[in-house]
């Protein structure tokens, strides 16, 4: 039985995938030697936005990246930032049913908090934990352990849903079961290779690995 459920933001249960991808392609346009696609950001999502700016520019100080990255992302997030299918009642019903809730994310607390208000979720978290709150961030179980401490719950009642190998892995670091989000931009097969306990279909699955009432599920593998 769980008394716990901690979630990754972007792509898990706030769609930011097409703000996040415009802001890449808009940071990185005349930047880059080699132009940077869609088929190139996609499968590094889920990392800190600074490791991104390195890894794709071979830079080492990317302030001024970082910072054109952050005012096309906030300028154009509400026209393009909306939650998941089903996200809402289901964070409803967990939380009616005494589960805490906490959100755990590689993201910055200013876009972070404007996601969930955006999206009327924001009310449903006992605790939000971004990278601005770690020193080491997913898939290091830092900010998983600090976010558990916060909600006053213990690892052996708790699970991670996230769309990444990041939360999945920092789940394994954690010690604690992870569910990955079927409707990540990165696929299935990619997530099944980092062995989460659950992949779901339906944000609504988590209920019943919950204990709260709700539609059936299959475990992975």
């Amino acid at each position: 039985m769980l008394d716990t459920v901690l979630f990754d933001l972007d792509g898990t249960i706030v769609d930011t995938n097409e703000l996040i991808i415009q802001s890449f392609l808009h940071t990185f346009e005349g930047v880059t030697q080699e132009p940077v696609t869609r088929e190139h950001i996609i499968p590094n999502m889920g990392r800190p936005l600074v490791e991104q700016m390195k890894f794709f520019t071979g830079r080492d100080v990317v302030d001024d990246l970082v910072q054109k990255y952050r005012k096309y992302n906030v300028e154009h997030h509400d026209a393009l930032v909306k939650e998941f299918p089903h996200v809402r009642e289901t964070l409803q019903k967990l939380h009616e049913a005494g589960i805490k809730l906490g959100v755990v994310t590689s993201k910055v607390r200013l876009t972070t908090e404007m996601g969930l208000k955006l999206t009327g979720l924001f009310d449903y978290f006992g605790t939000i934990v971004t990278v601005d709150d770690v020193e080491r961030p997913k898939p290091d179980p830092e900010g998983i352990i600090k976010a558990l401490k916060q909600l006053g719950s213990t690892p052996d009642q708790a699970m991670m849903v996230g769309d990444s190998h990041y939360d999945v892995e920092a789940a394994h670091n954690a010690g604690i079961p992870s569910a990955a989000v079927a409707w990540s931009m990165k696929g299935v097969e990619y997530l099944k290779q980092y062995n989460p306990t659950y992949i779901i279909n339906d944000i609504r699955e988590i209920l019943p690995i919950a204990g709260v009432e709700g539609i059936s599920i299959e475990t992975n593998g």
